[in-house]
């Protein structure tokens, strides 16, 4: 039976299980004690020494997010003015080092530092100046700029990218020269970085942030000799309501399409037709594979981070991989192709943008063999983030916008397009039509919950027709590295593996909006986001890919069927070994 202590913190008393930290204990209470290294099961070091308390009884202050309950009684307060004092001063020695362009900074007022600092009064920002090392921008990488000027040395970008089991970065040097990098000072460009992202969204200030290409896409929308069509990815249609401070889990396609329409875009497409197409090539490629003897199990290729994870990690396994394209690029080669044709357009001038919740994104747009029409694909990718930047630049009141569909012939979408955003959302969807394609029926209930759910790595088995199909799900690259070793010794009997990038999938992707580390701690983001993707899919009247008439339509006029040799040259895609390091 678990061990129940008595304690009190700031005079009120309370119950919790022997070894409970403090910071879990004041909650209880609706006490928030703040903090800036802290995330939950990720970076639980007390580093930082901002979330320190007072016990009653020992000499120092203790860092609350490590501190165990240990003893009956225990006294603690969360808000004396020693422990104020502390941790204004703690604010003011980190500024000391700190880039203080705050007007200019990417996270002003969404800034986890300059919030404590306003908090806690911090003026005097000059109060201990002294050396203060000078770092150049590392602007190597395809998807992002590291600014260490910026960096409080919290290293929880570090604990993300351990937790990724990628490690690419940590602390270099020692003392005041202390900062992150890479290995041996190298530029991340040149690293074994997979572009997730996943750094950004939990770095607390502005020292990490995407490469941002809402002036060039301005410009595009300001030069009349462009036709500019933009895409919207599944996943952000959950997450952008929160750049405007809708609650998290809160569905804003149609506010989100017209405000698309607002900033001037030629046309509004959704990803969502994407996505079907590309359950289209990958069920019939996986079929293809299991009937003709082709290489298994066979594994998705539509998060951009995975895939460059593999190309650097599992370089010997390439041929696991489908040689279908992601949905954004799937879509963006028919918008230079067959939407061209049917607009009478010459690809060269029509300009398409991607609004993806990833920032490997970014880099998957420059990939060698993603030039369908003869040009890229996709020319700009936007994450959620830089749209919601340019629709409040644009004075666009996106909580008083009308709901507004998103314009044909690229906009339906179905209820399997939808959940290609969270972990299992492909899987499912690919199962959904294969089945009635192996078995000739039609599914009384389309849905294949076994893989769904925020966990790691989810298995399955199924029988159609006769045929048992065994699959798994993974998401984050540390998962992905389980199932990578299965296939890698041979012991993986799966058919068809979904792996997704980011923990969760698309809804948690390194180009989502940032929340705190107070929400990301103790809100389940994952699941919320997820949750508004799943409910959008029931509310759909079709819900399989192989049902859009839109799909349909493709194929018949332009496509013939799936796997065709035009499809292949328009929407498959190869893949090349990277190495670890460039020299």
């Amino acid at each position: 039976m678990e061990k129940m202590l008595n304690i009190k913190i700031n005079g009120m008393p309370c119950s919790v299980p022997y070894g409970t930290t403090i910071l879990e204990a004041a909650r209880q209470l609706g006490i928030e004690i703040p903090t800036l290294c802290f995330l939950k099961e990720m970076n639980e070091i007390g580093a930082c020494r901002f979330c320190v308390v007072e016990v009653k009884g020992a000499r120092s202050l203790v860092a609350a997010c490590v501190y165990p309950i240990e003893r009956e009684g225990t006294e603690i307060f969360t808000n004396s003015e020693r422990v104020r004092r502390a941790r204004k001063t703690t604010l003011e020695l980190i500024l000391s080092t700190h880039s203080r362009k705050c007007l200019t900074c990417i996270r002003s007022g969404n800034c986890e530092l300059q919030k404590l600092c306003h908090e806690y009064g911090v003026s005097e920002a000059d109060k201990y100046d002294g050396d203060t090392p000078v770092y150049e921008l590392d602007e190597s990488a395809a998807h992002m700029v590291r600014d260490n000027n910026k960096c409080i040395l919290c290293r929880r970008c570090v604990a993300a990218c351990n937790n990724q089991a990628i490690s690419v970065i940590g602390a270099n040097a020692r003392g005041i020269d202390t900062h992150i990098g890479s290995a041996f000072e190298l530029p991340l460009g040149d690293t074994s970085c997979i572009s997730c992202g996943q750094c950004i969204v939990n770095c607390p200030v502005g020292a990490i942030y995407e490469k941002d290409d809402t002036e060039k896409v301005f410009e595009a929308i300001s030069d009349p000799t462009k036709y500019v069509v933009v895409q919207a990815a599944p996943a952000v249609r959950a997450t952008l309501g929160e750049c405007f401070g809708l609650p998290v889990g809160t569905d804003v396609t149609g506010k989100m399409f017209a405000a698309l329409r607002r900033l001037g875009f030629d046309k509004v497409f959704d990803t969502n037709f994407g996505a079907d197409l590309t359950i289209m090539e990958e069920a019939n490629e996986l079929l293809s594979r299991v009937k003709n003897g082709g290489v298994l199990p066979m594994i998705t290729s539509c998060s951009p981070g995975w895939i460059k994870y593999c190309e650097h990690y599992y370089p010997t396994e390439l041929d696991h991989l489908s040689t279908c394209k992601s949905p954004m690029q799937m879509q963006g080669a028919i918008i230079k192709t067959y939407f061209a044709e049917k607009m009478n357009l010459d690809p060269k001038d029509i300009v398409s943008v991607a609004i993806m919740p990833c920032t490997a994104k970014k880099f998957e747009c420059g990939r060698d063999d993603e030039n369908g029409s003869g040009y890229p694909d996709v020319d700009f990718v936007l994450t959620t983030r830089e749209l919601g930047r340019m629709i409040n630049s644009a004075s666009i009141n996106f909580a008083m916008l009308p709901d507004e569909d998103c314009d044909a012939p690229l906009g339906q979408g179905t209820g399997a397009a939808v959940i290609f955003g969270t972990t299992g959302g492909v899987m499912e969807a690919a199962l959904r039509t294969a089945a009635e394609v192996i078995t000739g029926e039609s599914l009384a209930d389309p849905e294949f919950k076994e893989v769904r759910g925020m966990e790691g790595v989810k298995e399955a088995s199924y029988t159609l027709g006769g045929t048992e199909i065994k699959v798994a799900v993974a998401s984050g690259t540390k998962n992905a590295k389980t199932l990578m070793e299965k296939v890698k010794d041979g012991t993986a009997d799966y058919t068809f593996i979904e792996i997704m990038g980011c923990p969760g999938g698309c809804i948690n992707g390194g180009g989502q909006p940032v929340q705190s580390a107070t929400v990301r701690n103790f809100t389940d983001l994952k699941s919320l986001r997820a949750a508004a993707l799943y409910r959008n899919d029931e509310n759909r009247p079709l819900r399989k890919s192989h049902e859009s008439e839109d799909i349909k339509t493709v194929y018949a006029e332009f496509l013939g069927e799936p796997n065709s040799h035009k499809a292949h040259e328009l929407l498959h895609t190869s893949y090349t070994p990277r190495p670890m390091f460039k020299k």
